[in-house]
């Protein structure tokens, strides 16, 4: 009479025969999975190669260009700050030659100095390349871009990246945005917006700057 296997010996028969297919493929395809972890290996070592030698130090380059650049820009230097002068780069140029390796600020100072210089489009250009994440800066640049359009007289694109703004910056920030929102509404003729836009800072934000002479803007919708 034929043995009746068990449960156990069944289990361990199966896994054998897997280990014996798993061996015969390894031994089968050696030579490509060798090859396989050889390429990983080696585009591990090219990425590792470029970000030590190539990367980096130009990282650092464009960080020592990027500082005459920036104190142009806190002093008001706005054209020396995007054009240089000749014996140091201006924002346009590091833009040029680096792009973000400068660091994704960059594109902020270089929109608002764009927006300074009466160079609306450029800025809104500029502006919209900035993809920093710091709500304060990421809030400012979207507002930038409405103060842009305010210069080119898209009123509603205006509207629609100071909402945006106030949204994102969410403190104190967010009433000079709803108070530019209000004027950009009330140029389109909608006062009801524009109201709804200066209540909103009276309410939400009191303390702040823009709060403090509110009830003027209030007063002059509502007549």
């Amino acid at each position: 009479m034929a043995k009746v296997k068990t449960q156990e010996e069944i289990r361990q028969e199966n896994i054998e025969a897997t280990v014996s297919k798993t061996e015969q493929f390894l031994n089968e395809n050696r030579k490509l999975l060798w090859g396989i972890v050889c390429a990983i290996l080696v585009v591990g070592l090219c990425i590792l190669a470029y970000n030590k030698f190539i990367y980096a130090p130009k990282c650092a380059e464009a960080q020592e260009q990027v500082f005459p650049a920036e104190e142009n820009f806190r002093q008001e230097a706005f054209e020396l700050a995007l054009n240089g002068d000749g014996n140091v780069l201006g924002f346009k140029e590091i833009i040029e030659k680096y792009g973000a390796k400068a660091g994704k600020a960059v594109y902020l100072y270089a929109g608002i100095c764009e927006l300074q210089l009466g160079n609306y489009q450029e800025a809104i250009d500029a502006l919209r390349k900035y993809k920093g994440s710091e709500p304060i800066l990421a809030a400012r640049a979207i507002a930038c871009q409405g103060d842009a359009y305010v210069g080119l007289e898209d009123y509603k694109a205006a509207v629609d990246c100071f909402k945006k703004a106030a949204a994102r910056a969410d403190n104190s920030f967010a009433a000079g945005y709803l108070l530019k929102e209000g004027l950009a509404q009330e140029k389109l003729g909608d006062k009801a917006a524009a109201l709804a836009c200066y209540k909103t800072i009276k309410d939400k934000y009191p303390q702040s700057v823009d709060a403090y002479d509110i009830d003027r803007y209030i007063a002059a919708v509502e007549e």
